[in-house]
């Protein structure tokens, strides 16, 4: 092949021959301040040699001499024209003429060949952006359409400018490894500060699941949790900070530790919250969290929760109606000044409880009350085991590996226990009106009742000195009106009195010559667990438990 001939084509070529007419001008003129055009027989006033026209430069020469790798084919079958040394020295020599599928075995394993077809046919350039080569090294080659004066594309040939960018891959590549790292330390902070294991209340039934968000999305700030309270109540937390990477994982611990803190003192949610929003501000003036925490009584049946801004909460009764509980809801936690208010909803035996992050029903082009409400219909007809129900969620919401948001989900289910399960759960309860008759009623109630929930004696007399104890304690200290509740679980007993004095009691070492004061170390000794807490209507209640044996 004629190379000059295929030179003369070379993209530019026209477009300068084009400029130099448009730009030519006369002598007369020149000494107005116009540029001469850079001939060969051009004369420096300096007398140094004459500068040669670029038109007039060797174009083989320029080539061989530039460090980027150039090919030049020519024809359907892409023959080789010309290489040049940079090129032969990265790849070796190729013989011309020779088809590009057999000489150039580096551009068609780079998928090259099928680029050079459509650039023939298009008669337009493309780029194939930093593919690494068989040498090694990393190239952005660009093929550029150079057509024969009287030919169509398909006789035409084809410019192939290959330019080294390995320095600017591996620089890629290791921002893209750092990145990688970072997630990675961002993915293992946020799953260790996750509960490793779900506490299971006696109670309920419940399953969670944790998602990050996919490569592309650093990880974000979602997290939950599940706290026993004692005396068969169960609290219930999710959140998700603002914000995504290591910082947001770690105010997400730092909130949880709080919580599950803050959850021993056994305080309404709406107290809890208001606790959460001031560390907040004090963690992270700038870092906001949303969060909605409840409750559950099992002697009460509802779910007793208060909400710092975040997704209202669904329940599934056992019918398959669903109910959103979306009132009160108080701005997110870090905002300070506002007095967050408790709500509650039923949860009765069958009923199935959602609580979830954003992640799981915002989408960018979707409004968020469209994702909710498609939550809600998923939720009406998932049925089966909190495990089942949450990967039906998670699916019905389309996340997946590549997901752009952290999603989490906590499904709580009340069991309607019947047959020989249901008499594993029972209750009684006893109105105390007070007086001297008050102490000896309790205590034959209690012994009657554990009789006949059938408990080994020795479970049956620690029973009924609890209870004795904890009744002379409302008696003394408390004011009506008072009552005795005993429950039962698969699992334990548990013996509560709630009065309508609201001071707390407190285990103390009693001296030798008190007469009162050891009814609550006696409790403390026996039980396997106990405590108490203020009523919402005012009053306590102070309770313990007791394991019952395996089997």
């Amino acid at each position: 092949m004629n190379f000059t001939r295929w030179s003369a084509r070379l993209p530019g070529t026209q477009r300068r021959a084009a400029a130099r007419t448009e730009t030519a001008v006369s002598p007369d003129r020149r000494g107005e301040g116009s540029v001469p055009a850079a001939r060969a027989e051009h004369q420096p006033a300096d007398g140094a040699p004459p500068v040669p026209a670029v038109d007039e430069l060797p174009t083989r020469d320029v080539l061989d001499r530039v460090p980027a790798l150039v090919a030049l084919v020519h024809g359907p079958d892409h023959r080789i024209a010309y290489v040049n040394d940079a090129y032969a020295a990265a790849f070796g020599v190729r013989p011309p003429g020779a088809p590009a599928r057999e000489a150039l075995p580096e551009l068609a394993e780079l998928g090259l060949l099928p680029l050079l077809d459509q650039v023939l046919r298009s008669g337009k350039p493309r780029t194939l952006k930093s593919r690494k080569a068989v040498d090694g090294r990393s190239y952005t080659f660009t093929c550029t359409p150079v057509a024969d004066d009287g030919g169509d594309g398909a006789d035409g040939a084809v410019l192939v400018f290959a330019t080294d960018v390995t320095d600017h891959a591996e620089a890629a590549e290791r921002l893209r490894a750092s990145e990688r790292r970072q997630r990675e330390t961002a993915v293992t902070l946020q799953r260790s500060l996750l509960p490793q294991e779900l506490e299971q209340p006696d109670d309920l039934r419940i399953a969670a699941t944790y998602q990050p968000g996919g490569t592309e999305a650093a990880v974000g700030g979602d997290w939950y949790d599940v706290i026993t309270l004692g005396g068969g109540r169960t609290a219930l937390v999710i959140g998700d900070v603002m914000g995504r990477g290591v910082r947001a994982a770690a105010v997400m611990g730092q909130l949880r530790t709080a919580v599950r803190a803050y959850a021993r003192l056994d305080l309404p949610p709406h107290e809890v919250l208001q606790l959460l929003d001031g560390l907040a501000t004090e963690i992270d003036a700038n870092q906001i969290a949303t969060c909605v925490y409840a409750v559950h009584d099992p002697n009460e049946g509802r779910l007793v929760y208060a909400s710092a801004g975040h997704l209202p909460i669904l329940v599934r009764d056992e019918n398959g109606t669903v109910v959103r509980a979306d009132e009160p809801t108080g701005p997110p936690l870090g905002t300070g000044g506002w007095m967050h208010a408790s709500g509650s909803i039923a949860l009765s035996p069958g009923s199935t409880a959602v609580l979830y992050t954003d992640g799981l029903v915002e989408r960018r082009n979707e409004d968020l009350d469209e994702g909710i409400a498609a939550l809600e219909r998923a939720l009406s007809g998932a049925t089966g085991t909190p495990q089942v129900v949450c990967d039906r969620l998670v699916r019905s919401a389309g996340v997946t590996a590549d997901h752009d948001d952290d999603v989490a989900v906590l499904v709580l289910q009340h069991p309607a226990r019947t047959g020989p399960e249901g008499d594993l759960f029972r209750n009684a309860a006893l109105e105390l009106l007070g007086g001297v008759e008050a102490a000896p009623r309790a205590r034959a109630f209690a012994s009657g009742v554990l009789t006949s929930w059938r408990f080994p004696a020795d479970l049956h007399d620690l029973g009924v000195l609890a209870t004795s104890e904890l009744v002379a304690n409302s008696l003394q200290h408390g004011t009506p009106p008072m009552r005795l509740r005993l429950r039962r679980t698969d699992r334990r007993l548990i013996i509560e009195v709630t009065d309508g004095d609201d001071h707390l009691p407190r285990r103390r070492r009693a001296e030798p010559g008190d007469e009162s004061g050891r009814g609550i170390a006696i409790v403390a000794t026996i039980a396997s667990n106990w405590g108490s807490r203020r009523t919402p209507g005012g009053g306590k209640a102070v309770w313990c438990e007791f394991l019952l044996p395996r089997g």
